[in-house]
Protein backbone atom coordinates (compact mmCIF):
# COMPACT_ATOMS: atom_id res chain seq x y z
CA UNK A 1 0.00 0.00 0.00
CA UNK A 2 1.49 3.58 -0.76
CA UNK A 3 2.03 5.70 2.25
CA UNK A 4 -0.51 8.66 2.85
CA UNK A 5 0.32 11.10 5.67
CA UNK A 6 -1.70 10.80 8.89
CA UNK A 7 -2.97 14.45 8.04
CA UNK A 8 -4.98 13.30 5.29
CA UNK A 9 -7.89 12.87 6.87
CA UNK A 10 -11.55 14.22 4.77
CA UNK A 11 -13.43 16.71 6.11
CA UNK A 12 -15.94 15.87 8.99
CA UNK A 13 -18.72 16.93 6.28
CA UNK A 14 -18.19 14.38 4.67
CA UNK A 15 -18.99 14.35 0.54
CA UNK A 16 -19.89 18.29 0.86
CA UNK A 17 -16.15 18.95 1.09
CA UNK A 18 -13.52 17.83 -0.60
CA UNK A 19 -10.04 18.77 0.62
CA UNK A 20 -7.68 20.29 -1.53
CA UNK A 21 -4.94 18.25 -0.82
CA UNK A 22 -6.37 15.42 -2.80
CA UNK A 23 -5.41 17.28 -6.14
CA UNK A 24 -1.71 17.85 -5.11
CA UNK A 25 -0.65 15.04 -2.64
CA UNK A 26 2.08 12.79 -4.65
CA UNK A 27 1.47 9.69 -1.85
CA UNK A 28 -2.16 10.43 -3.31
CA UNK A 29 -1.70 9.85 -6.48
CA UNK A 30 0.45 6.95 -5.59
CA UNK A 31 -2.30 5.21 -4.00
CA UNK A 32 -4.92 5.96 -6.17
CA UNK A 33 -2.54 4.02 -9.49
CA UNK A 34 -2.67 0.89 -6.87
CA UNK A 35 -6.30 0.94 -5.46
CA UNK A 36 -8.43 2.62 -8.22
CA UNK A 37 -6.59 2.12 -11.89
CA UNK A 38 -5.11 -1.89 -10.86
CA UNK A 39 -8.42 -2.24 -8.41
CA UNK A 40 -11.75 -3.37 -8.83
CA UNK A 41 -12.42 -0.93 -11.61
CA UNK A 42 -13.54 -0.74 -15.46
CA UNK A 43 -11.33 0.96 -17.11
CA UNK A 44 -12.51 2.27 -20.88
CA UNK A 45 -9.84 1.17 -23.52
CA UNK A 46 -11.85 2.26 -26.17
CA UNK A 47 -14.63 1.61 -29.14
CA UNK A 48 -14.46 -1.66 -30.65
CA UNK A 49 -14.63 -0.27 -33.84
CA UNK A 50 -10.75 0.52 -33.44
CA UNK A 51 -10.27 -2.89 -33.87
CA UNK A 52 -12.74 -4.45 -36.56
CA UNK A 53 -10.00 -6.85 -37.82
CA UNK A 54 -8.08 -10.21 -36.26
CA UNK A 55 -4.82 -8.80 -35.59
CA UNK A 56 -5.51 -4.98 -35.00
CA UNK A 57 -3.91 -3.65 -32.43
CA UNK A 58 -3.87 -0.28 -30.81
CA UNK A 59 -1.47 0.93 -27.15
CA UNK A 60 -3.65 2.84 -24.33
CA UNK A 61 -3.22 3.33 -20.59
CA UNK A 62 -4.83 2.01 -17.35
CA UNK A 63 -4.18 4.88 -15.45
CA UNK A 64 -0.04 5.56 -15.86
CA UNK A 65 0.64 1.71 -16.81
CA UNK A 66 0.95 1.28 -20.94
CA UNK A 67 -1.17 -1.03 -22.21
CA UNK A 68 -1.66 -2.87 -25.58
CA UNK A 69 -5.83 -3.85 -27.10
CA UNK A 70 -5.53 -6.08 -29.39
CA UNK A 71 -8.33 -8.40 -31.37
CA UNK A 72 -6.41 -11.78 -31.79
CA UNK A 73 -6.36 -14.29 -34.55
CA UNK A 74 -9.76 -15.65 -33.30
CA UNK A 75 -11.64 -12.59 -33.04
CA UNK A 76 -11.60 -12.38 -29.07
CA UNK A 77 -10.67 -9.05 -27.47
CA UNK A 78 -7.18 -9.27 -25.35
CA UNK A 79 -5.81 -6.45 -23.30
CA UNK A 80 -2.04 -6.65 -21.56
CA UNK A 81 0.43 -4.45 -20.27
CA UNK A 82 2.66 -2.75 -22.65
CA UNK A 83 5.91 -4.13 -21.17
CA UNK A 84 8.66 -6.67 -22.11
CA UNK A 85 9.22 -9.47 -19.90
CA UNK A 86 13.11 -9.04 -20.42
CA UNK A 87 13.96 -5.77 -19.16
CA UNK A 88 10.94 -3.52 -19.40
CA UNK A 89 10.46 -2.02 -22.47
CA UNK A 90 7.47 -0.62 -24.26
CA UNK A 91 6.33 -3.80 -26.67
CA UNK A 92 4.64 -1.52 -29.03
CA UNK A 93 6.19 1.37 -30.41
CA UNK A 94 3.06 2.30 -32.60
CA UNK A 95 -0.31 3.47 -31.65
CA UNK A 96 -1.89 1.62 -33.82
CA UNK A 97 -1.78 -1.15 -36.98
CA UNK A 98 -2.15 -4.96 -37.34
CA UNK A 99 0.45 -7.69 -37.03
CA UNK A 100 1.02 -11.31 -36.54
CA UNK A 101 3.17 -11.38 -33.29
CA UNK A 102 4.20 -8.32 -31.20
CA UNK A 103 8.28 -8.33 -31.37
CA UNK A 104 10.41 -6.16 -28.80
CA UNK A 105 12.70 -4.12 -30.45
CA UNK A 106 15.22 -3.74 -27.57
CA UNK A 107 16.23 -7.82 -27.51
CA UNK A 108 13.71 -8.90 -30.17
CA UNK A 109 11.61 -11.05 -27.60
CA UNK A 110 8.50 -11.89 -29.53
CA UNK A 111 4.77 -12.21 -28.02
CA UNK A 112 1.55 -13.47 -29.03
CA UNK A 113 -1.29 -11.21 -29.49
CA UNK A 114 -2.92 -12.86 -25.96
CA UNK A 115 0.24 -11.24 -24.61
CA UNK A 116 1.54 -14.50 -24.29
CA UNK A 117 5.74 -14.91 -24.01
CA UNK A 118 6.40 -16.70 -27.66
CA UNK A 119 9.98 -16.51 -27.80
CA UNK A 120 13.05 -15.58 -26.45
CA UNK A 121 16.41 -14.34 -28.82
CA UNK A 122 19.47 -16.63 -28.95
CA UNK A 123 17.93 -18.73 -25.66
CA UNK A 124 20.30 -21.20 -26.26
CA UNK A 125 23.84 -19.18 -26.93
CA UNK A 126 25.08 -19.08 -30.34
CA UNK A 127 27.81 -22.27 -30.80
CA UNK A 128 26.93 -23.17 -27.41
CA UNK A 129 27.87 -20.15 -25.21
CA UNK A 130 25.98 -18.00 -23.69
CA UNK A 131 22.23 -18.16 -23.23
CA UNK A 132 20.10 -18.95 -20.63
CA UNK A 133 20.20 -22.19 -18.69
CA UNK A 134 17.68 -24.59 -18.83
CA UNK A 135 15.98 -24.26 -15.41
CA UNK A 136 15.51 -20.33 -16.37
CA UNK A 137 11.89 -18.84 -16.22
CA UNK A 138 12.00 -15.71 -18.82
CA UNK A 139 7.86 -15.96 -18.44
CA UNK A 140 7.97 -15.65 -14.78
CA UNK A 141 7.99 -11.30 -15.40
CA UNK A 142 5.47 -12.01 -18.31
CA UNK A 143 3.07 -8.86 -19.33
CA UNK A 144 0.17 -8.79 -17.03
CA UNK A 145 -3.19 -9.79 -18.28
CA UNK A 146 -6.11 -7.70 -17.90
CA UNK A 147 -10.09 -9.08 -18.17
CA UNK A 148 -11.60 -7.42 -21.16
CA UNK A 149 -15.50 -6.67 -21.77
CA UNK A 150 -17.04 -5.41 -24.67
CA UNK A 151 -20.44 -3.32 -23.42
CA UNK A 152 -22.52 -1.93 -26.59
CA UNK A 153 -19.23 -1.61 -28.76
CA UNK A 154 -17.31 0.18 -25.69
CA UNK A 155 -13.84 -1.85 -24.64
CA UNK A 156 -13.21 -1.75 -21.07
CA UNK A 157 -10.20 -3.82 -18.91
CA UNK A 158 -9.82 -5.01 -15.35
CA UNK A 159 -6.89 -6.23 -13.47
CA UNK A 160 -9.16 -7.47 -10.66
CA UNK A 161 -11.26 -10.79 -10.70
CA UNK A 162 -13.60 -9.41 -8.66
CA UNK A 163 -15.20 -6.56 -10.58
CA UNK A 164 -18.85 -7.15 -11.72
CA UNK A 165 -19.41 -6.42 -15.34
CA UNK A 166 -19.87 -3.66 -16.82
CA UNK A 167 -23.64 -3.47 -16.64
CA UNK A 168 -23.49 -3.84 -12.83
CA UNK A 169 -20.98 -2.05 -12.29
CA UNK A 170 -22.63 1.47 -13.48
CA UNK A 171 -26.22 0.69 -12.67
CA UNK A 172 -29.03 -0.48 -15.17
CA UNK A 173 -29.93 3.56 -15.61
CA UNK A 174 -26.64 4.58 -16.49
CA UNK A 175 -26.92 1.13 -18.75
CA UNK A 176 -29.58 2.09 -20.43
CA UNK A 177 -28.42 5.83 -21.41
CA UNK A 178 -25.21 3.93 -22.80
CA UNK A 179 -27.50 1.87 -25.09
CA UNK A 180 -29.56 4.42 -26.03
CA UNK A 181 -26.56 6.40 -27.59
CA UNK A 182 -24.40 2.87 -28.59
CA UNK A 183 -27.60 1.61 -30.59
CA UNK A 184 -25.77 0.61 -33.65
CA UNK A 185 -22.36 -0.34 -35.06
CA UNK A 186 -20.55 2.70 -35.26
CA UNK A 187 -17.66 3.93 -37.55
CA UNK A 188 -14.88 6.16 -35.90
CA UNK A 189 -14.52 9.66 -37.54
CA UNK A 190 -11.35 10.90 -35.86
CA UNK A 191 -9.67 12.25 -32.95
CA UNK A 192 -7.56 14.39 -30.82
CA UNK A 193 -6.23 14.77 -27.70
CA UNK A 194 -5.08 17.20 -25.58
CA UNK A 195 -2.97 18.11 -22.12
CA UNK A 196 -4.62 19.77 -19.64
CA UNK A 197 -2.58 21.56 -16.63
CA UNK A 198 -4.29 19.56 -14.31
CA UNK A 199 -5.15 16.89 -11.80
CA UNK A 200 -7.54 13.91 -13.36
CA UNK A 201 -9.72 14.44 -10.76
CA UNK A 202 -10.43 18.08 -11.74
CA UNK A 203 -11.65 17.30 -15.19
CA UNK A 204 -13.54 14.32 -14.49
CA UNK A 205 -15.69 16.56 -11.92
CA UNK A 206 -16.04 18.99 -14.55
CA UNK A 207 -17.84 16.66 -16.92
CA UNK A 208 -20.00 15.55 -13.46
CA UNK A 209 -20.76 19.12 -12.93
CA UNK A 210 -24.03 20.58 -14.29
CA UNK A 211 -24.25 23.68 -12.67
CA UNK A 212 -21.51 25.06 -14.25
CA UNK A 213 -22.18 24.30 -17.81
CA UNK A 214 -24.00 27.01 -18.83
CA UNK A 215 -22.24 29.61 -16.40
CA UNK A 216 -18.69 28.89 -17.85
CA UNK A 217 -19.85 28.11 -21.68
CA UNK A 218 -20.61 31.65 -23.14
CA UNK A 219 -21.78 29.75 -26.54
CA UNK A 220 -24.36 27.04 -24.69
CA UNK A 221 -26.68 30.14 -22.99
CA UNK A 222 -26.12 32.18 -25.91
CA UNK A 223 -27.15 29.88 -28.97
CA UNK A 224 -29.98 28.66 -25.54
CA UNK A 225 -28.34 25.34 -26.31
CA UNK A 226 -28.06 24.74 -22.42
CA UNK A 227 -29.90 26.80 -19.61
CA UNK A 228 -30.31 25.51 -16.30
CA UNK A 229 -34.34 26.88 -16.62
CA UNK A 230 -34.37 23.90 -19.69
CA UNK A 231 -35.80 20.53 -18.86
CA UNK A 232 -33.64 17.69 -18.12
CA UNK A 233 -32.10 15.88 -15.42
CA UNK A 234 -29.39 13.86 -13.42
CA UNK A 235 -28.81 10.45 -13.19
CA UNK A 236 -26.43 8.45 -10.85
CA UNK A 237 -25.52 5.37 -11.12
CA UNK A 238 -23.14 2.56 -9.90
CA UNK A 239 -21.55 3.55 -6.40
CA UNK A 240 -22.02 7.39 -7.70
CA UNK A 241 -18.96 7.10 -9.76
CA UNK A 242 -21.44 6.72 -13.14
CA UNK A 243 -23.90 9.17 -13.87
CA UNK A 244 -25.66 10.75 -16.74
CA UNK A 245 -26.28 14.21 -17.27
CA UNK A 246 -29.42 15.14 -20.03
CA UNK A 247 -30.87 18.64 -21.39
CA UNK A 248 -33.92 19.37 -23.82
CA UNK A 249 -31.46 21.50 -25.26
CA UNK A 250 -34.17 23.14 -27.66
CA UNK A 251 -37.51 23.38 -25.20
CA UNK A 252 -37.52 26.79 -24.03
CA UNK A 253 -36.52 29.64 -26.71
CA UNK A 254 -38.16 32.78 -24.30
CA UNK A 255 -36.50 32.19 -21.30
CA UNK A 256 -34.62 35.06 -19.62
CA UNK A 257 -33.51 34.29 -16.31
CA UNK A 258 -29.46 34.32 -17.25
CA UNK A 259 -29.92 37.78 -19.28
CA UNK A 260 -31.76 39.50 -15.68
CA UNK A 261 -28.58 37.90 -13.51
CA UNK A 262 -26.14 39.49 -15.59
CA UNK A 263 -24.17 36.65 -16.39
CA UNK A 264 -21.37 36.76 -18.36
CA UNK A 265 -22.34 33.65 -20.47
CA UNK A 266 -25.18 35.86 -21.88
CA UNK A 267 -23.90 39.02 -22.55
CA UNK A 268 -25.13 38.89 -25.77
CA UNK A 269 -24.34 39.96 -28.93
CA UNK A 270 -22.98 37.16 -30.72
CA UNK A 271 -24.06 35.64 -34.28
CA UNK A 272 -22.75 32.38 -36.21
CA UNK A 273 -21.37 32.94 -39.64
CA UNK A 274 -22.56 29.48 -40.32
CA UNK A 275 -25.96 28.69 -38.11
CA UNK A 276 -26.73 25.28 -39.85
CA UNK A 277 -24.15 23.90 -37.94
CA UNK A 278 -26.91 23.93 -35.41
CA UNK A 279 -29.63 22.46 -37.27
CA UNK A 280 -29.98 18.89 -35.32
CA UNK A 281 -31.74 16.07 -35.90
CA UNK A 282 -33.77 13.99 -33.16
CA UNK A 283 -32.02 10.67 -34.08
CA UNK A 284 -32.94 9.37 -30.75
CA UNK A 285 -36.45 10.35 -30.73
CA UNK A 286 -36.96 11.75 -27.21
CA UNK A 287 -35.78 14.97 -27.77
CA UNK A 288 -32.90 14.72 -25.44
CA UNK A 289 -30.67 16.79 -28.03
CA UNK A 290 -27.28 16.76 -24.64
CA UNK A 291 -26.28 13.86 -22.73
CA UNK A 292 -23.09 13.65 -20.82
CA UNK A 293 -22.39 10.02 -19.53
CA UNK A 294 -19.40 8.98 -16.86
CA UNK A 295 -17.98 5.80 -15.83
CA UNK A 296 -15.61 5.77 -13.27
CA UNK A 297 -12.94 6.50 -13.08
CA UNK A 298 -12.18 8.19 -16.51
CA UNK A 299 -14.97 7.29 -19.12
CA UNK A 300 -17.18 10.10 -21.15
CA UNK A 301 -19.61 9.45 -23.47
CA UNK A 302 -20.96 12.33 -25.10
CA UNK A 303 -23.90 13.17 -27.47
CA UNK A 304 -24.34 16.94 -28.43
CA UNK A 305 -26.81 17.25 -30.92
CA UNK A 306 -25.90 15.00 -33.58
CA UNK A 307 -22.18 15.28 -32.41
CA UNK A 308 -21.21 11.66 -30.51
CA UNK A 309 -17.75 11.34 -29.23
CA UNK A 310 -15.71 9.37 -26.58
CA UNK A 311 -13.32 10.28 -23.81
CA UNK A 312 -10.89 9.06 -21.82
CA UNK A 313 -9.42 10.73 -18.78
CA UNK A 314 -5.58 9.49 -18.45
CA UNK A 315 -3.85 10.70 -15.41
CA UNK A 316 -0.16 12.17 -16.34
CA UNK A 317 1.37 13.04 -13.02
CA UNK A 318 -0.16 14.63 -10.16
CA UNK A 319 -1.04 17.81 -12.07
CA UNK A 320 -1.49 16.81 -15.52
CA UNK A 321 -4.52 15.17 -17.46
CA UNK A 322 -4.13 13.51 -21.15
CA UNK A 323 -7.64 14.16 -22.60
CA UNK A 324 -7.87 11.62 -25.83
CA UNK A 325 -11.26 12.21 -27.32
CA UNK A 326 -12.74 9.92 -30.50
CA UNK A 327 -15.58 10.97 -32.67
CA UNK A 328 -17.60 8.44 -34.08
CA UNK A 329 -20.95 8.16 -36.65
CA UNK A 330 -22.96 4.72 -37.01
CA UNK A 331 -21.84 2.85 -39.74
CA UNK A 332 -25.54 3.17 -41.36
CA UNK A 333 -25.17 7.11 -41.31
CA UNK A 334 -25.42 8.91 -45.19
CA UNK A 335 -23.60 11.49 -46.48
CA UNK A 336 -25.39 14.47 -45.13
CA UNK A 337 -25.59 12.95 -41.24
CA UNK A 338 -21.36 12.18 -41.80
CA UNK A 339 -21.03 15.53 -42.70
CA UNK A 340 -23.00 17.29 -39.48
CA UNK A 341 -21.62 15.10 -36.99
CA UNK A 342 -18.01 16.49 -38.74
CA UNK A 343 -19.60 20.20 -38.56
CA UNK A 344 -20.83 19.81 -35.40
CA UNK A 345 -17.70 18.33 -33.90
CA UNK A 346 -16.76 22.00 -33.82
CA UNK A 347 -18.13 22.19 -30.57
CA UNK A 348 -15.82 19.86 -28.57
CA UNK A 349 -12.44 19.22 -28.78
CA UNK A 350 -9.45 21.32 -27.18
CA UNK A 351 -10.81 24.52 -29.58
CA UNK A 352 -14.23 23.13 -29.55
CA UNK A 353 -16.88 26.51 -29.05
CA UNK A 354 -18.15 24.59 -25.95
CA UNK A 355 -15.34 22.51 -24.48
CA UNK A 356 -12.67 24.99 -24.90
CA UNK A 357 -13.04 26.83 -21.10
CA UNK A 358 -13.04 23.85 -19.61
CA UNK A 359 -9.02 22.83 -19.89
CA UNK A 360 -8.78 26.31 -18.50
CA UNK A 361 -11.10 26.85 -15.83
CA UNK A 362 -9.78 23.19 -14.56
CA UNK A 363 -6.18 24.62 -14.41
CA UNK A 364 -7.66 27.73 -13.02
CA UNK A 365 -8.29 25.22 -9.90
CA UNK A 366 -4.92 23.59 -9.75
CA UNK A 367 -3.10 27.04 -9.80
CA UNK A 368 -5.69 28.38 -7.41
CA UNK A 369 -5.27 26.00 -4.49
CA UNK A 370 -1.61 25.86 -4.53
CA UNK A 371 -0.82 26.45 -0.65
CA UNK A 372 -4.75 25.79 0.52
CA UNK A 373 -4.10 22.03 0.91
CA UNK A 374 -5.66 22.12 4.62
CA UNK A 375 -9.24 23.78 2.45
CA UNK A 376 -11.82 22.35 1.04
CA UNK A 377 -14.18 23.14 -1.60
CA UNK A 378 -18.05 23.71 -0.75
CA UNK A 379 -19.99 20.84 -2.97
CA UNK A 380 -23.19 21.61 -1.65
CA UNK A 381 -25.62 22.47 -4.61
CA UNK A 382 -28.78 20.46 -4.53
CA UNK A 383 -28.32 19.34 -1.05
CA UNK A 384 -25.71 17.05 0.81
CA UNK A 385 -26.93 13.91 -0.87
CA UNK A 386 -25.90 11.33 -3.75
CA UNK A 387 -29.08 10.84 -5.76
CA UNK A 388 -30.90 10.89 -9.11
CA UNK A 389 -32.47 14.74 -9.49
CA UNK A 390 -34.76 16.18 -11.93
CA UNK A 391 -32.69 19.48 -11.43
CA UNK A 392 -29.46 20.39 -13.23
CA UNK A 393 -28.54 23.26 -10.38
CA UNK A 394 -26.95 20.37 -8.12
CA UNK A 395 -23.66 18.92 -7.89
CA UNK A 396 -25.00 15.19 -6.94
CA UNK A 397 -22.86 14.01 -9.19
CA UNK A 398 -19.96 15.06 -8.15
CA UNK A 399 -20.67 14.15 -4.81
CA UNK A 400 -21.29 10.68 -6.43
CA UNK A 401 -17.70 10.67 -8.22
CA UNK A 402 -16.07 11.21 -4.39
CA UNK A 403 -18.55 8.85 -3.13
CA UNK A 404 -16.88 6.22 -4.83
CA UNK A 405 -13.59 7.75 -4.49
CA UNK A 406 -13.46 7.69 -1.27
CA UNK A 407 -14.58 3.51 -1.52
CA UNK A 408 -11.72 2.78 -3.25
CA UNK A 409 -9.19 4.51 -1.95
CA UNK A 410 -10.52 4.56 1.89
CA UNK A 411 -10.21 7.68 2.69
Amino acid sequence: MSAVSESRVWPAEGLTRVPYWVYQDADIYAREQERIYRGAVWNFLGLEAELPEPGDFKTSFVGEMPVVVTRDPGGELRCFENRCAHRGALLCLKSRGNTKEIACVYHNWTYDLQGNLTGVAFRRGVRGQGGMSEDAQPESQAPRKLRVEAFCGLMFGTLADSTPTVEQYVGPEVAAKIRRVMKAPVRVLGGYSQILPSNWKLYFENVKDTYHASLLHLFFSTFRLNRLEQKGGVIVGGDGGSHVSFTMMKSDQSGDEYERAGMRSASGGYALQAPQMLESVDEFGDGVTLQILTVFPGFVLQQIMNCLAVRQVLPKGVAGTELVWTAFGYAGDDEKMAELRMKQSNLVGPAGYISLEDGAATGFVQRGVQGASARASVVEMGGRTVESNESRVTETSVRGLWQQYRKHMEL
